[in-house]
């Protein structure tokens, strides 16, 4: 019975489910003699990837990924149907059994789990030490991604930065590590990655050097928020980013036309698109098990035979800037089957879609469509916010950073604004150019200490059907532990 446990136990921290049950054992990487060379540590890293892309099991690429950021003001659900999960989230009262966070957090533990392998292992594996050195970057890269999403969606969580020595009982009673101790193996994993990737990314859907300095910016602008709230973390953030900025040519990143970001071609063309991509995950619809899940039916209307997993909040689109950007962005009159058409405002939700994650055929459930995890547009508006609270007033640089996202959006460039007002203008843009892709307004609303306000009546529509608890308390910030693993160890 114990080893049973045991092995459950890995499993859940590596992403137990059903879908990985079935798998070969012998793709499984672990201890110091399981590597020999640099294919074998290279397979492993590609294993690696499989927690955060393993459609309808673990990770980013379906809904689960809007649904985990519901509580904030971008996203909502239907009130009725099949969408108990989502309803939960979205009015910030998750249960430990809802199968949505489940999907990030086994994804999130299963690509650790890999990136540990290949950390613990690539140091005896001979060969080439620039080609070991750029697998290392990937993985710790990997590890610091996982534990980023753990710690913003659980705060308290296991930290396990070795299984070469193999899984040992004392794992089942093994108490979570704080935010805190958490960023600091974040932040270490990204300084290393730095350290180890070239400028240019090995293929589109990997990180190159670029990628982990993004990520870091993004790390220290979240630390000087809620819960860390360290302020020196902010000069830290703007240092970073604007390496990234000073280095975009090198890195092959910049903003691409909004038109092409959002055209959902499918194939995607990579061309046009893929400057943008500071990290994103690629997908192929010829591959059940890697296709891009939450772009078209998810998105849909149930008017359009859809199936209506997320939408706009009403005063969200409400006060969302005309412009070319808000036209790419929502969906907002229908057509039935019959080839008559509806406005949202009298649709069954009342509600606006996204357009963002529309494709050809908006019927179909999967796709190639990339999922972006960090866009340049990020990069720069990190940049922006973490200068100006640093320095305590906004530099010609970061209003170059704003606005360049803003005029490409439609509107009309900033200029002349007091610092707080510039801060919020940064932080208002982050929601609208960000919207609905899971990345960034629910962690916003977390790290300033929105989400109150964000979910009160006052600013919310009286047409949206949600629940709030009330008062909502820093206990909704974070989800709990999975009751799978909690049950397991009652430590969690």
């Amino acid at each position: 019975m114990k080893k049973y446990l045991i092995i459950c136990l890995l499993a859940a921290l590596g992403g137990c489910s059903k879908h990985f049950l079935d798998e070969n054992p012998k793709g499984q990487v672990v201890g110091n003699n399981a590597l020999a060379d640099i294919n074998g540590l290279d397979a492993a890293l590609t294993g690696a990837y499989k927690g955060y892309l393993r459609t309808w099991g673990t990770g980013f690429l379906t809904s689960a990924m809007q649904g985990f950021s519901m509580g904030a003001d971008d996203l909502t659900t239907i009130s009725g149907g099949n969408k108990a999960d989502f309803r939960e989230m979205d009015q910030l009262s998750v249960t430990a059994n809802n199968d949505r966070i489940v999907q990030i957090w086994n994804g999130c533990y299963k690509s650790i789990q890999g990136a540990n392998n290949v950390i613990g292992n690539a140091g005896n594996v001979p060969g080439d030490k620039t080609r070991i050195n750029e697998i290392l970057g990937e993985a710790y890269y990997l590890r610091a991604l996982g534990y980023y999403w753990l710690t913003r969606g659980w705060g308290n969580v296991p930290l396990i930065t070795d299984v070469t020595g193999g899984v040992t009982p004392d794992m089942l009673s093994m108490k979570p590590s704080t935010p805190a101790d958490v960023y600091k193996v974040i932040e270490s994993d990204l300084i290393a990655a730095d350290s180890l990737l070239p400028n240019a990314k090995r293929d589109p859907g990997r990180p190159g050097k670029g990628s982990a300095e993004g990520l870091l910016a993004d790390v220290y602008l979240t630390e000087g928020g809620w819960p860390i709230k360290d302020n020196s973390k902010y000069a830290l953030a703007a240092q970073w980013a604007k390496k990234v900025i000073d280095n975009k040519t090198a890195y092959g990143f910049d903003l691409a036309d909004l038109s092409d970001l959002w055209s959902q071609q499918n194939p995607p063309d990579i061309s046009k698109i893929g400057k943008e991509e500071v990290m994103a995950f690629q997908t192929n619809a010829n591959q059940g098990g890697s296709n891009n899940a939450f772009a078209g039916a998810s998105t849909t209307p149930g008017e359009e035979g859809g199936w209506d997993d997320y939408m706009s909040e009403i005063n969200f689109f409400n006060n969302f800037p005309a412009g070319k950007r808000k036209d790419l962005t929502f969906h907002t009159v229908f057509t039935k089957g019959d080839g008559s058409t509806v406005t949202w405002e009298n649709s069954a939700a009342q509600h606006p879609y996204y357009a963002k994650f529309r494709i050809p055929d908006n019927t179909q459930y999967f796709t190639n469509v990339p999922v972006y995890i960090m866009r340049y547009a990020h990069v720069l508006l990190i940049y922006a916010e973490a200068q100006a609270r640093a320095d305590g007033a906004a530099n010609a640089d970061a209003y170059a950073a704003l606005n360049a996202v803003h005029v490409r959006a439609g509107l009309t460039p900033l200029s002349g604004l007091s610092n707080d007002d510039f801060i919020t203008a940064v932080v208002n843009e982050r929601s609208w150019e960000f919207a609905c892709e899971g990345t960034t307004r629910w962690f916003d609303l977390q790290r300033l200490e929105m989400v109150e306000t964000a979910n009160d009546a006052a600013h919310r529509s009286p047409l949206e059907n949600k629940i709030i608890p009330s008062p909502i308390t820093k206990a909704s910030y974070w989800f709990p532990v999975p009751l799978a693993d909690a049950s397991i160890n009652p430590n969690l």
